[in-house]
Parts: structure tokens; sequence; C-alpha cells
């Protein structure tokens, strides 16, 4: 479960932003997750419940997730489509000369605080 591991590199990375910006308390963070990076929504959530509450100014700090669509490119009729739908088969033309352009990406999107914190 890499989930826990994730998770500790938000907390880092939100602790040390709220550090650099004199921020006592984090209510929000907002992660992207690509469909098809490995990252499972559920555990993820249960992670940052248990670890958020190590550090003080992320103790009630909830996290949003936003889903990214994977989408693959067919390098030979230049289409795009839906890869969870499809996989690696090009549905335009058949072929597997295909590649992933996005949706497996993580990324911290946004790092919410009260203007009086």
């Amino acid at each position: 479960m890499h989930e826990l591991g994730v998770t500790f590199y938000i907390l880092k990375d939100v602790k040390k932003v709220a550090e650099e910006n004199d921020v006592k308390k984090v209510n929000y963070v907002t992660v992207e997750i690509g469909e098809v990076s490995t990252v499972i929504h559920d555990q993820l959530i249960d992670c940052w419940n248990w670890a958020r509450k190590k550090e003080e100014v992320t103790k009630e700090t909830e996290m949003r997730i936003e889903t990214l669509e994977a989408v693959t490119y067919c390098e030979d009729c230049k289409g795009e489509y839906r890869t969870v739908e499809y996989g690696k088969t090009c549905p335009y033309c058949g072929s597997e000369h295909t590649y992933l352009l996005r949706g497996n990406e993580f990324n911290i999107k946004e790092i919410g605080v009260d203007d009086d914190t």
C-alpha cells in the first residue's frame, strides 16, 4: 500500500507551505489523481485521516480528491481516446502504437486556509 508513503509526502509539502506562509491551520488540501495512477482514493483518504493528526497545522485538514481522466494517443492515426475504456488498442484504427498522454499524475492542486489563520 503506497498510499501511506504518498500521504507522508503530501503532509510534508503542506506543512512546508504552511510554515513558509505563517499559516497556523490548513482547512483543506485538494489533490489531483489520474485515473491510472494506481493510487486508491479510499485508502488515501484513510491514510490522510490518520496521518494529518500528527501535525498541529493539519489536525483538522480535509482532503479533497479530483480525478483526472486518462487519455491515450495513437501514433498511427493521431487520435486521442479514453484509456480506461479502450486500453492500449486504438478504437479508431486498431493500432497498438499508442502511449499515455495523461492520467497517471498525482498533484497537490490547492492548499486552502481561512483568511484569519
